[in-house]
């Protein structure tokens, strides 16, 4: 069964579509295969699986990692979530610029940000499952978050007023995050 990526965004941030096998009992698809990802330039390790259960209205994030960097690939199993990555790396010429996209547990799509973009969603369903594999284990001391709402940015999230958890209500802004010595963790390669 066939893997691709669908697009690109941000130079770096894939939407991934697979094939998808149905009949009357049901669908079988094959979600990650190592030799396909190989094929199309994406990370074969993935060290740890995530699975978040979210009410209609709940955002969370905008979180990234950087001891170890953490990329994450991104999928929604149960009802419907925008997902979005923001890049913040150093140098890059889509610094603080997003990406966002509705994927459902019908679509059955994924989407792909590496370490280097701040990641979140919002559930847009009465309730969603995302579920992500990650690239690197958690380390609480490594990790941060971006504010939501950060202006700079403007991501055009599909709900106003979301619930949101108190560390993500007090995130940095995108320019806090570039002034603190960790942002020198994602530098965009020069080439």
């Amino acid at each position: 069964m066939q893997i691709r990526i669908e697009s690109r965004h941000l130079g770096d941030v894939a939407v991934l579509a697979s094939e998808v096998f149905e009949d009357e009992r049901g669908f079988f698809m094959e979600v990650y295969r190592a030799d396909q990802y190989e094929a199309l330039g994406l990370p074969t390790e993935f060290v740890q699986d995530n699975h978040s259960r979210s009410k209609r209205g709940v955002l969370r994030g905008l979180h990234f990692q950087w001891d170890p960097p953490m990329g994450k690939l991104m999928r929604v199993t149960y009802g419907s979530a925008f997902l979005v990555a923001v890049d913040i790396r150093k140098g890059s010429p889509t610094l603080g610029r997003w990406f966002g996209v509705e994927v459902s547990a019908k679509d059955k799509k994924q989407v792909w940000a590496p370490a280097g973009f701040a990641r979140g969603f919002c559930a847009v369903s009465d309730f969603a499952e995302v579920q992500y594999k990650c690239t690197g284990i958690y380390n609480p001391k490594g990790e941060s978050g971006i504010l939501w709402n950060d202006p700079k940015i403007g991501i055009q999230w599909p709900v106003k007023g979301p619930e949101l958890s108190g560390k993500d209500r007090q995130a940095q802004t995108l320019d806090e995050w570039l002034a603190s010595p960790a942002s020198n963790h994602f530098q965009f390669p020069k080439s």
